[in-house]
């Protein structure tokens, strides 16, 4: 392929309207699988499904060909390419075989590349990714917590609530309905409240610890992540702007410099004819 092919072919592979019709075609392939579910709408027209998802998925294998082609090896480097490149070559290589079931895992996985198709999505769940080291430290003292409180819950209320604190095992599963915010007071709190009024310092210092405060730093977390990388966009963004701007001063610089020896050439010329 010549280079001007190979930037014509970039350019088409990179730009918005293709991105946007991949993305509608993503969210098309995701209703579609929706509609499946239904009976009604899918036994009635099996056949019409079984074409439009493998001419669905034919363009997707076509969209990963072109990437390849435009990225060469680069394309493997991105960890999304690699995502869409599983999805749809094992979705292409398990499509006649017995395999229904992990078959049917990667058509629904991808309703997943709708995040590589859109920007703002890809951010989130990268900064999803870099708040793991957090997430998982701040996951260790919510167990510390859970244990803490499931040994004290055991200790006070084993005779009170056997049915939720007879053992360390049900005051996990207790402790973890109690964390959701689920029907807790109603069906936990009260009953043992009746019988023990000093047990609300138990369960209100439960919910605030646990549920308040270690929530809010997981999310908190995530955010100053979404922060960064928004802010590292925007500075490469900045230096692109200040590229072009010394791009452009370059530009007329030669211009002027072409412009004065245009005129050097004219006055060489004029005193070659004297």
């Amino acid at each position: 392929m010549t280079g001007d092919n190979q930037n014509a072919l970039a350019s088409f592979v990179k730009s918005n309207g293709f991105t946007h019709f991949i993305t509608g075609l993503i969210v098309f392939n995701a209703i579609l699988i929706g509609l499946e579910t239904f009976d009604a709408v899918y036994t009635p027209f099996k056949g019409l499904f079984f074409w439009i998802d493998f001419i669905i998925l034919l363009i997707f294998l076509i969209e990963v060909v072109l990437k390849i082609i435009v990225d060469q090896k680069s394309y493997f480097m991105n960890g999304w390419n690699i995502f869409d490149f599983v999805i749809v070559v094992g979705s292409i290589i398990l499509y006649s075989t017995p395999f229904v079931s992990v078959l049917r895992i990667l058509r629904v996985l991808r309703i997943m590349r709708t995040i590589t198709a859109v920007p703002s999505l890809r951010r989130i769940v990268t900064a999803l990714f870099m708040a793991i080291p957090t997430i998982s430290s701040v996951m260790l003292i919510m167990a510390i917590i859970f244990y803490v409180y499931a040994i004290l819950g055991t200790s006070f209320y084993r005779d009170i609530s056997p049915e939720f604190f007879g053992n360390l095992h049900l005051s996990f599963i207790t402790l973890f309905q109690i964390f959701t915010l689920e029907s807790w007071a109603s069906g936990i709190f009260r009953p043992i409240f009746a019988e023990a009024p000093w047990s609300w310092l138990y369960f209100i210092s439960f919910i605030v610890v646990a549920t308040f405060i270690m929530i809010n730093l997981i999310v908190g977390e995530i955010v100053n992540n979404a922060q960064k990388i928004s802010e590292g966009i925007e500075g490469e963004t900045d230096e692109i702007k200040e590229d072009t701007t010394e791009i452009k001063e370059d530009t007329s610089e030669i211009r002027e410099i072409r412009r004065e020896l245009a005129e050097i050439k004219e006055l060489i010329k004029s005193q070659n004819m004297k």
